[in-house]
Parts: C-alpha cells; sequence; structure tokens
C-alpha cells in the first residue's frame, strides 16, 4: 500500500480574495476570468486600489487546493512548493499543517517574498486573478522527493507551473520519476490562459503520455485546436488514457479509458467560481483512490464543485468535504 494517495506539486500563492464590480476590473485594466501574472510592483499598485474592500485570505495554489479537498475528504497527500521565510510564508505553511497536507517546506525556509494571488469576484461568481509567484517561481527539481513520488498512487502536476522554466522542469521530471517507478500521471491544464500562451510548454510536460488529464471545455478546446467537444476529445485519447472535462452548466464528461461517462451537474447559486475545479480534480482523485470507479467519482467531484461555488473562497470547511464523502 502506497504512503500517500496523491503527490503534488505547483505554485503555493497565498489567495487573498476581493469582491469588486465589473466596472472596478474595467477601470483597472483588469482581462476578467482569467489568470495574469504580474510583477510585485504591478500587484502592490492594484492592492492599493483593493484596500476600500473586505478580503478573505487562505493558502490557495491549483494544486494546493485540490491536495487540501484529497486530505480532508480522508485521503493523503504530499505538496511540493515553495515559499519565503515571510510572515505570508508561515501563514501559508500552518494553513497546509492544519488541512493534513504533508510537505517539503519543513526546515529553513529561503528569503525572499510569498507568491500571492489577488482573487477578484464580480457579482456573476466569475474569478478573475492576479498572480506574483514570489518565490514560488523558483521552485525546481531541487525541492523534489523522489522516494514520495514513488511511494504514491498518482502524482499531480500543476499546469500553471509551466511559466516558469525551472518549475516547468520539476513538472517534468516527477512525471519521469512517477513513470519509472511505476506511479500514475495526472496533470491539470490550470487556465485558459496558460493553455493559450504556454502550449508548447504543455505539451513538453506531458511528454509521450499521461494518464489522468484535467480540464474545462474551452481549454480542451484551446488545447486541441477544435471548435467543439466532441472532437476536442478524440485528440485528448492519443496523449492521456483517462481524462476529466468540466462543462460549466453542463456538468462534466469523464473517460476511464473504455468508456466516456456524463456527470450531471448540480443547480445552485454561483457565489464565487474561485477553486471550483481545483476542488472537483480533488475529490476525483480521492475517489478513484478509494474504490470508486469514474462514473461515482465523477459524481462526488461534481457535487463538492457544486458546493465550493456556493460560498467565497477556494475550498470548504473540513466538515463539509466530509459529509460529501459521507453521502
Amino acid at each position: 500500500m502506497k504512503k500517500y494517495d496523491v503527490y503534488g506539486l505547483g505554485n503555493a500563492l497565498v489567495d487573498m480574495e476581493f469582491e469588486v464590480e465589473d466596472s472596478f476590473l474595467e477601470l483597472m485594466r483588469v482581462d476578467k476570468g482569467i489568470m495574469t501574472l504580474v510583477d510585485e510592483e504591478e500587484q502592490h499598485r492594484l492592492m492599493t486600489h483593493l484596500d476600500a474592500f473586505e478580503g478573505n485570505k487562505a493558502s490557495g495554489g491549483s494544486a494546493a487546493n485540490t491536495l487540501i479537498a484529497v486530505a480532508a475528504m480522508g485521503g493523503s497527500s504530499y505538496y511540493t512548493c515553495k515559499v519565503a521565510d515571510d510572515d505570508l510564508g508561515q501563514f501559508y505553511l500552518n494553513d497546509l499543517k492544519d488541512a493534513g497536507v504533508d510537505t517539503n517546506m519543513n526546515g529553513t525556509h529561503p528569503n525572499g517574498i510569498t507568491g500571492k494571488c489577488l482573487v477578484m469576484i464580480t457579482p456573476d461568481a466569475e474569478r478573475t486573478m492576479h498572480s506574483f509567484l514570489g518565490i514560488s517561481s523558483e521552485l525546481s527539481v531541487a525541492e523534489l522527493h523522489k522516494e514520495h513520488i514513488a511511494n504514491s498512487e498518482y502524482c499531480y502536476m500543476e499546469g500553471y507551473l509551466v511559466t516558469s522554466p525551472c518549475a516547468k522542469e520539476a513538472n517534468i521530471e516527477a512525471r519521469k520519476i512517477a513513470e519509472a517507478n511505476g506511479v500514475k500521471t495526472a496533470f491539470t491544464f490550470s487556465d485558459p490562459g496558460i493553455v493559450e500562451f504556454f502550449g508548447d510548454q504543455l505539451t513538453e510536460t506531458i511528454g509521450d503520455g499521461i494518464d489522468l488529464l484535467f480540464c474545462n471545455e474551452h481549454e480542451a478546446m484551446q488545447y486541441t485546436k477544435k471548435d467543439n467537444v466532441t472532437d476536442a476529445i478524440e485528440v485528448i485519447k492519443t496523449f492521456s488514457k483517462n481524462f476529466a472535462i468540466t462543462l460549466g452548466a453542463e456538468g462534466a464528461a469523464v473517460y476511464d479509458g473504455t468508456t466516456l461517462y456524463d456527470i450531471a451537474a448540480h443547480d445552485v447559486k454561483a457565489i464565487d467560481t474561485n477553486g471550483a475545479g481545483d476542488n472537483f480534480a480533488g475529490a476525483f482523485l480521492y475517489g478513484i483512490t478509494h474504490g470508486m470507479n469514474y462514473q461515482q467519482a465523477g459524481d462526488l467531484a461534481s457535487k463538492t464543485a457544486a458546493q465550493v461555488i456556493t460560498d467565497f473562497g477556494p475550498r470548504l470547511k473540513p466538515e463539509e468535504y466530509r459529509k460529501l464523502v459521507q453521502s
């Protein structure tokens, strides 16, 4: 039996979430609905304007949200990341520890600045992100823990890492270590902006193929250069043995290598879509590592994502995850 259900690596970013109007995004010239990488000066400029809004703070990053969901549901997860020796870095690690996620960041932390992600939520529940990676952009092969990768059922790689050359190499090396040790590989495209501007780097990370891909319909069509999901699926089958594609209000499509399952959506009032895809992946990974078939895991993932978007923040409370599993 493996020690960890899922070993993951990704950007360690403290999410700072604010409710704003569309007019604010227009005034600040912020592209709505995607993640935009910015430098510290640009992020500080935006933060000075966000001071007027009430915000929430949580440890974040796409893969972190996913691994926290796995742990909260009763699974085991390990997160390779990089934070600095500052207040936000300590906050981040305390949050991971409280969530039951093991991490490489248990010793001396380097000097620098812990990354931050400004998450702006508009009245239509759409999330828009401005990310300053800080020291997270320096995540490298040196932070990988080969023994833990080998002792996991899945190795989960975050698409956002392809924006940094050394972090991209960490993704690739993690995939190679996993493959060499018979560990299944899972990868998320993360964001439409990543697919649009870093498609070649995603392809390089995928290599000769992966076991499981997570993406949404827009990312699927964008990456495969198809104008419909059906055609995109046929291309995805050529490089990913299995996949889960979220379809918004239409639910999701999951493929177990033989059968394509339609996963029903859940009609809820969306407040904040931040973290929905991350939690879908976390619940799905928990499901397939705890005896569920793809249909069952997809149903759990859909319910989890639906509940996440009914309140502010990228995650649920621990007891809410447990209730979902019990139900």
